[in-house]
């Protein structure tokens, strides 16, 4: 049996495919499950992407995209719940999936994908229920969060250890996004290297691209590009800008390069402006308390932090940057790294992680040890007062990103479900 064409249950229980990533806990994940679903349906598959309901304004289901239809589910009071609130709704949010799938014909899914560990507790259950194969992308692992905290930050409790060990058992396959994400599945959840499978996520091309014309494109039909995009977006022209996109926490860590700017103005040199594009996220007071850094490092005047944008701006605001920051004290994968060197934009990220994938360093950008100011400094200067080698890292960069689109990765993903059916079908056996 071949499943050219699946019909896919995917659950992502805390954020839904609709909200603005940058914002609560919305991020690369909704960005993930959009896309893909999006990719699969565009290879004939027909997902239903199952998330909880956050105001009774929502109608249960909204169709997202040809052969994609978005459920919302009640569990729990709409408002006043975070992520840390809902394993105490697990059991009405199963619920209301299990209704769902006792209304279609018996049989009519094919397989379910979970998306994080909140998702992969339903999914183990649907999945039990509907008698097909779970597959299971975990997006983050606690273990590895917890190795890696910033100051100051809480670790993740030990129930979502759990949960995430018990996923890890319960999943017929485990998709991970780089190699050494597929390590840590193995080595410190005991996942069986048989189930996991590396499906490097993709990028919206559509979206996310130089705005150049088409053809061999040189450096200097990149900076033709970048003040278009510095116009449409209203930044200056005659400033070095470098942009952090993603929610303000410590786990993205955009501290880091407040610090980093920090740095420079001790030592004198000219400072760059630091475009922070994001909102709070678990902190409400996030965002104050990073403006009360860089007025404290007396640099207040270099950082804009800016609410989050579309997607389609946010392709403009990549190509605007001289510099896309991602100082992440984690990442499985790195999916701003991958937009904007898309978008033919240079990346500096830390060295952990998914990003020592995306990033190709000394080639699409450069790669950061540690989270030290001073480090920073001199990555940021250092590029910044190299115009040559910036410009033959943007041409690298829109290379590598035009290589990243989403067919490949639902061929691939296809390909998964195929073997998840094969493991189910020998357990059965």
């Amino acid at each position: 049996m071949s499943l050219d064409q699946p019909r896919v249950a995917m659950l992502s229980v805390h954020t839904s495919p609709l909200d603005q990533p940058g914002t609560g806990d919305a991020g690369g994940m909704n960005v993930y499950v959009t896309d893909l679903a999006r990719a699969l349906a565009a290879r004939g598959a027909q997902v239903e992407i199952f998330t909880r309901a956050t105001t009774s304004r929502l109608p249960e289901t909204v169709p997202m995209d040809d052969g994609v239809l978005v459920r919302h589910v009640p569990a729990g009071p709409y408002e006043g719940l975070d992520k840390n609130d809902l394993p105490g709704q697990l059991c009405a949010f199963t619920a209301g999936v299990l209704r769902t799938g006792a209304a279609r014909a018996r049989g009519w899914y094919d397989v379910v994908h979970s998306h994080y560990w909140l998702s992969g507790q339903v999914g183990w259950l649907a999945a039990d229920r509907w008698d097909v194969p779970l597959i299971h992308t975990m997006h983050t692992l606690a273990k590895v969060k917890n190795a890696a905290l910033a100051p100051g930050d809480r670790p993740e409790p030990v129930g979502r250890v759990i949960g995430e060990e018990q996923v890890v058992a319960a999943a017929h396959a485990l998709v991970a996004s780089t190699a050494e994400e597929a390590g840590d599945l193995v080595e410190l959840y005991d996942a069986d290297p048989g189930a996991v499978h590396v499906v490097a996520p993709g990028v919206d091309l559509d979206l996310f691209h130089a705005d150049v014309p088409a053809g061999p494109v040189d450096a200097g039909a990149l900076a033709d590009a970048q003040l278009r995009a510095r116009l449409a977006v209203g930044l200056p022209l005659d400033e070095q800008v470098v942009l952090f996109a993603g929610r303000v926490q410590p786990l993205k860590a955009p501290d880091v390069l407040v610090r980093a700017l920090g740095e420079i103005a001790r030592r004198g040199r000219p400072v760059p402006l630091l475009v922070v594009l994001g909102g709070p996220s678990g902190n409400p007071r996030a965002v104050a308390e990073l403006t009360e850094l860089a007025r404290s490092l007396g640099v207040a005047s270099r950082v804009v932090v800016r609410p989050p944008v579309g997607r389609r701006e946010l392709g403009a605001w990549y190509r605007a940057a001289d510099l896309v920051a991602v100082p992440s004290r984690s990442e499985s994968f790195g999916l701003v790294a991958a937009e904007a060197q898309a978008c033919g934009t240079p990346v500096v990220a830390a060295a952990v992680g998914g990003l020592r994938t995306v990033v190709v360093d000394g080639v699409t950008g450069a790669l950061v040890r540690g989270h030290r100011a001073p480090a920073w400094a001199d990555a940021l200067t250092g590029l910044l007062g190299d115009a040559p080698t910036r410009s033959r890292l943007a041409l690298g960069a829109l290379r590598h990103g035009r290589r990243l689109g989403w067919e490949a990765a639902a061929e691939a993903m296809v390909k998964v479900y195929d073997l998840a059916h094969d493991r189910v079908r020998r357990g059965a056996a």
